[in-house]
Parts: structure tokens; sequence; C-alpha cells
């Protein structure tokens, strides 16, 4: 394998909402190669991340921190994440506000609002709710002009509206739970990471505290609040009809949907595919949407 193969690889990868084992075995590999060739911390970083998506939080921790040897100022980012949710099976919440706050120090706006929730949880700090209110509404106007996907304006949109609501001021959360929600959308269109959709769930959560959902005009992330209840939700996608049904069993919602059953709300948004490609990456063409209930 040479350099550019195995760059070859990484890219392709990257392009895939889906990957095969074999497809996930060769990238792997090809990574392995890069990183021993190259030494780049931002390779690093990558390997890092998909791992983390797979919840192979070990790997992650020694690619993370096999970064931070560079001083790559996003791997202290990550291993906040790591340390804070005890994603190797211990919190460290001392280690999480350490490498949040060395993140933040250099203007990573995502650790900025992990050293906010911090404050607000009293995680290793004293609990100080005005200095967290403080520090979403120091960030809210950094990211009013988010270009790109990777910028965290969902999370920090989502935490400004219940600073709104808990105001009093409805129709101001609201929306930014909807700019919010569309930005999200976009994102999880090219990467439906567990993290984003714990984020769109509790977003929809909240938003339809505050106002009704117009089943006219729903689209695929809705499914989030439908679902909670039984119904029949219809949608067609490429000309062809397909049907979601949450139904009643033991007390709670389960999910069925071509042929194949899905526990939980998270099960489904996280597993359910048409063809080969996950819903997540296509729900943009679903449309002429009908609920019953």
């Amino acid at each position: 394998m040479t350099v550019k193969q195995a760059e070859a690889i990484r890219n392709e990868f990257g392009r895939k909402d889906n990957p095969t084992e074999d497809e996930f075995f060769e990238f792997t590999e090809a990574m392995g190669f890069l990183i021993e060739k190259n030494k780049n911390p931002g390779d690093m970083m990558y390997l890092g991340g998909v791992y983390y998506e797979l919840k192979k939080f070990d790997l992650a921790l020694k690619y993370y921190e096999l970064a931070a040897t560079y001083e790559y100022e996003e791997a202290f980012s990550c291993l906040g994440y790591i340390w804070y949710y005890g994603r190797t099976g211990e919190r460290d919440y001392k280690k999480a506000f350490e490498c949040f706050s060395r993140s933040a120090a250099l203007g990573n706006l995502q650790s900025e609002y992990k050293v906010a929730d911090m404050y607000k949880n009293g995680y290793y700090v004293e609990r100080d709710y005005e200095k967290y209110k403080d520090i979403i509404r120091a960030l809210y106007p950094k990211v009013k002009n988010a270009r790109f996907l990777n910028e965290p304006l969902p999370e920090i949109y989502t935490r400004m509206a219940r600073i709104y609501t808990e105001e009093g001021r409805i129709d101001e959360a609201i929306k930014l739970y909807y700019v919010a929600k569309d930005f999200l959308s976009q994102r999880l269109r090219y990467n439906a990471f567990f993290g984003d959709l714990n984020i769109m769930k509790w977003l929809i959560d909240d938003l339809y505290l505050l106002t009704e959902l117009d089943d006219t005009v729903i689209d695929f992330y809705d499914l989030f609040h439908l679902l909670k209840n039984p119904c029949t939700v219809a949608f067609r996608y490429k000309n062809s009809s397909y049907t979601v049904k949450a139904l009643e069993e033991d007390g709670q919602c389960v999910i069925t949907f071509d042929g194949k059953w899905f526990r939980t709300r998270d099960d489904f948004f996280s597993r359910a595919v048409i063809g080969s490609r996950r819903m997540t990456a296509v729900c943009h063409d679903f449309y002429m949407f009908e609920v019953s209930r």
C-alpha cells in the first residue's frame, strides 16, 4: 500500500453512510498505515472519531490520546467527552474539566459549552447556574452565522432555547428550536452520529412541549415525537410507498418498518435503512407524509 492509495481509501470511506464490514476493515488498515507513515494527528483524530461513533471507546481513547501528544487542540475536547460521560467505564470530571478548559481557552466552542454544562450541573466545580447562562449567552452570537455543519449551532441554540423557555420567551425559543432542527438534519444527512441523534430527539421532545405538531407539514425527524405513541406514518420515496408503525407492547411502543422491528425510537433512527442506505441519509427526499393514530 502507498500513501496515495491509503488516502484514497480514507477519502472514499468518508463518502459512505453505511459501509460494509470489508470496507471498514480496509479503512482501518489504511488509516493505521497513514498514521504510522505520516504521524498526522488529524488522521489520528479521524480514526478515533470513527471508533467513537461505533462506541468502541477504548480505541477512540487510544487515538485521541495519541493526537494529544502532538498538542492537537481538538484532541483535548474529545478527551473531555470521554471522561465527562465515562465512555471507557470511568467518569472523571476533573480530567473532563481540565481537557474542556484547555480546549476552550484555544477557542473551541464545543468545549466552551461543555464547561458551561459543568457549571450548570456542579460537576467538579461548584454549581453556578448563572455562570452557565452567561457562557451560553456569550456563545449564542458566535454561531448565529454558522456556515459549516460541524459548528455547534444546534447545541448552543437548544441550550439558549431552554433558557428562553424558563424566561417565558416561548416564541423565541420555538424559533431557535426550528433553526437548530434544520441545521442538525443537514448534519445527520452526512453522518448519523449517535450523539447528534440524541440532540435531535431531545430537541423534538422539547419543541413539542411548546407547540403542537402540525401533521400536514411533518418531516422525518418529527417521527421522534410521533413514534412515542401508537400510530402509523406513511410516506413516499422515489415513487414508492413506505409505512412506519409504532405499536404498544407491554406498556411501551415498539416500531416496525420494512419487515424489521426496532425496540425504541433510538434503535429505529440509528439502524433503519431503505435498501442499503440509512434513512437519515435519504430522508430529505421523503414526501407525502400521512399520519393515522
